[in-house]
């Protein structure tokens, strides 16, 4: 096996993660990353607006299934956030053959999982009805479940090749190849929808021919001999010191995602009993609030790589200081977002509640009564949740982040939608109620557990957690560009 190096570029980029400004380093990781969250989201938004010229139903279909398809991919997308993780903890130790082990053996676990979801597509009405789904739901979407379970392989390897990229701190990447995914993803399906007049599987479709765009790439780029993050097939390992780890750390990850997905199938059941177009609102109302968290999640996500890269150089203090920057920064975009949001809700709903049958008005309705409660759970509260999670997760504590999502949706969500359902009249709103109350509650829990965490990290490094932070000789003598210059 020839020895694993690092090029110039992944060099540089390690040098600016451990030793650069550590705002600019937040921001310049981050920021790709919560564009890319928000183009994702804009790509859903614009999803689910196509959807709904077929018709409301179409709507309902698509945001119910999106949620079981969600329960899947939840154990590759966990895989990948905790091979991110070890992967980027060795590559800041310095460990690159390490790295290259781990980046291939986390490829062949997601081919094996890949494997899995493909034996289930003969089964797909089955899947569907053990979710309890609508029965005319179930008519309209079978076939787009199965198509996209296709999807979900290809998603499963993208999620390792991003994880990847992150690691290496190739954001800009990142965000460009999900770029040219919505493009072609918005062109076929305007295409199929509005040219060809195609139904809800055509959207499916589509996004299997986006995601394969991304999948050509991670050929291409994984594709280099000698290099740590090259593939190899020789490098793959199942041994326990190299996928060990990763497993630890995801297993808790993948169950925390693939609960709380679980859960909100069991709200969107539940939201059924209002009629179909709840079901569709409530799906609406959470993407409006994506807007805002959707740029969070990303800072989350760069904030546990660059987390994990610095325990793994031993520079706990400098971990800690990126939390209260991802924190600073989460806060300032829950203001932004929530702000925003409320300014524009009625224009964003007639967008949604516009089918070719006509403007339906008490669709607009659910959709504006049920965000109005949501976003004061969500702008704010969840950047809160979003900074302590990346927190736990780059200091390897994925068990509390299961602890926090799991009470999220099933101790803060589920018994609190059926008293609402039970003993108010509040109607469709006590879904959007419902979501300001399960969202503000795993913030204050979330929020008591950083601080017994942080505590002890104090404790056992012997460090301050408000210390005025050291500038290293690096940052002192010659500022540290980005490696993406």
């Amino acid at each position: 096996m020839s020895k694993a190096g690092l090029s110039k570029k992944d060099e540089r980029f390690r040098e600016f993660a451990l030793h650069g400004n550590l705002w600019k380093v937040v921001f310049t990781v981050g920021f790709p990353l919560a564009l890319y969250q928000t183009l994702s989201l804009v790509f859903r938004l614009l999803d689910t607006m196509m959807a709904s010229h077929i018709s409301a139903e179409s709507v309902s279909a698509v945001a119910y299934l999106s949620q079981i398809n969600n329960v899947l991919s939840a154990v590759g997308g966990g895989l990948a956030i905790g091979g991110s993780l070890e992967i980027s903890k060795a590559y800041g130790a310095g460990d690159f053959e390490m790295v290259k082990k781990r980046v291939n053996s986390l490829l062949g676990l997601c081919g094996l999982l890949s494997l899995g979801v493909l034996s289930m597509i003969p089964f797909s009405g089955t899947i569907l009805r053990f979710a309890n789904t609508p029965k005319e739901l179930i008519g309209i979407g079978s076939r787009y479940f199965s198509i996209e379970l296709v999807a979900m392989v290809i998603t499963y390897i993208n999620n390792v090749y991003i994880a990847v990229e992150r690691a290496r701190g190739n954001t800009k990447r990142i965000l460009n190849l999900n770029m040219m995914i919505i493009v072609v993803k918005l062109s076929l399906t305007a295409l199929f929808i509005y040219v060809l007049h195609g139904d809800i599987q055509m959207i499916a479709i589509a996004d299997v021919a986006a995601q394969s765009v991304m999948l050509v790439a991670a050929i291409v780029n994984l594709n280099k001999k000698g290099n740590a993050f090259g593939f190899s097939l020789k490098s793959i390992s199942f041994k326990k010191p190299v996928i060990g780890p990763m497993l630890t750390l995801s297993g808790p990850v993948m169950v925390e995602k693939a609960a709380f997905s679980f859960g909100k199938v069991i709200v969107n059941s539940m939201s059924g009993q209002y009629g179909p177009l709840a079901v569709g609102a409530l799906g609406i109302s959470n993407n409006i609030g994506a807007v805002t968290t959707g740029p969070q999640n990303g800072f989350q996500e760069s904030g546990a790589a660059i987390i994990s890269q610095n325990l793994g150089a031993n520079q706990v203090k400098r971990a800690l200081d990126t939390f209260k920057r991802v924190l600073a920064i989460n806060l300032i975009i829950g203001v932004i977002g929530l702000v925003t949001t409320l300014v524009f809700l009625k224009p964003f709903s007639y967008i949604f509640a516009s089918a070719s049958s006509g403007f339906d008005i008490e669709f607009q309705n659910m959709i504006i009564e049920m965000y109005k409660f949501e976003c004061i759970g969500s702008c704010i509260p969840l950047g809160i949740n979003a900074a302590v999670i990346s927190l736990l997760l780059g200091f390897g504590y994925t068990k509390y982040t299961l602890i926090i999502n799991f009470c999220r949706v099933f101790a803060f969500r589920i018994p609190v939608l059926y008293a609402l359902q039970r003993f108010t009249n509040l109607g469709a709103k006590s879904c959007g109620v419902v979501m300001c109350i399960s969202n503000i509650s795993v913030t204050v829990l979330s929020s008591i557990i950083a601080f017994f965490v942080i505590v002890r990290i104090c404790k056992e490094h012997n460090i301050k957690f408000w210390a005025k932070e050291e500038q290293t000789e690096s940052e002192k003598l010659s500022p540290i560009s980005s490696c993406e210059e």
